[in-house]
């Protein structure tokens, strides 16, 4: 690829990050400081508050390890810090994945109307259930991260000695403990929350459709409010789902390596969800909706006073 068009890709890659970070951050500021100003916080914006936070520092990692990529290029593979800039990153992610999938189940069992007994003491005891689903996800995503640290870390130890057991090379080894350790783990765990994500939203757009079907002769505040909601979901349908196949192909192929002319266009897509998915969210919930503009009318204030 020319230098020129690596450049224009790292910029991009950049900007995204930085928007990203202004939205999740936004998002962050305003609903803490909603929940200090009322002493309480509502579930989904719990939810949103550890999504938002979450995906603010991911974004963070993420941009500062690309840069000191380009900056220690050489070294970069041989170097210990390669090995701590993943341990953040993967818990982050896996915490992020998370989160995604609660807010998904949450609305589910909120909006949706199924007559079930289970699905009817899922809809009561779910929203008491947040703050707990959100601490064992950290807990879990901290026990993932520490055996797929543990596994890199083995790969690291083992570049740096150039001592196996049979006669292999280094190559044939860290293939080998990638195929039968990272990789399996990588995809059970990321498969398990993306699963829960699935099911809840194809169950919430298919209420949302019937409603909206329904409805669809009356103009009433309601109606709207389901088209937007149903809006909303399939745009984060969509970037959650190419979220997770770009991670699952970049983690089964070395196509993307840190080496290849597509490494940052593929680092883009990568970073997408959580950079679009929360300027979404603003424009989709009234109250952040509502201190956006607020913050939009003061800061013009500001700039014609």
């Amino acid at each position: 690829m020319h230098p020129a068009l690596s450049g224009l890709f790292l910029l991009l890659f950049v900007l995204l990050c930085l928007l990203g970070i202004l939205a999740n951050g936004f998002i962050v500021l305003a609903l803490s400081r909603e929940w200090r100003r009322r002493g309480r916080v509502l579930p989904s914006d719990l939810i949103l508050l550890c999504l938002g936070a979450s995906r603010f520092c991911l974004q963070w990692v993420g941009m500062v390890h690309n840069l000191y990529f380009c900056v220690h290029l050489a070294e970069y593979s041989r170097a210990f810090v390669r090995q701590l800039f993943r341990l953040h990153w993967h818990f982050l992610n896996s915490a992020t994945f998370w989160f995604g999938t609660w807010l998904s189940a949450l609305f589910c069992v909120k909006i949706t109307a199924f007559t079930h007994p289970t699905f009817l003491w899922l809809k009561w005891r779910f929203p008491g259930s947040v703050p707990w689903l959100l601490l064992g996800s950290l807990l879990l995503s901290s026990v993932v991260t520490l055996l797929i640290f543990w596994g890199n870390h083995l790969m690291y130890q083992a570049f740096l000695t150039q001592k196996f057991s049979g006669n292999v090379t280094y190559e044939m080894w860290s293939r080998r403990l990638q195929m039968h350790y990272i990789l399996p783990l990588k995809f059970v765990t990321m498969s398990i929350p993306c699963s829960v994500f699935l099911v809840s939203a194809a169950l919430l757009i298919d209420s949302l459709r019937r409603h909206r079907r329904a409805m669809r002769h009356l103009q009433d505040p309601s109606t709207q409010a389901h088209t937007r909601a149903l809006k909303s979901l399939v745009s984060f349908l969509v970037l959650y789902v190419l979220s997770f196949a770009s991670l699952m192909i970049d983690a089964t192929t070395d196509f993307f390596s840190l080496e290849s002319d597509w490494y940052w266009p593929w680092q883009i897509l990568i970073y997408l969800c959580m950079s679009v998915h929360p300027f979404i969210l603003i424009l989709s919930n009234p109250r952040l909706q509502g201190v956006f503009r607020q913050l939009l009318l003061s800061g013009l204030g500001g700039a014609f006073s």
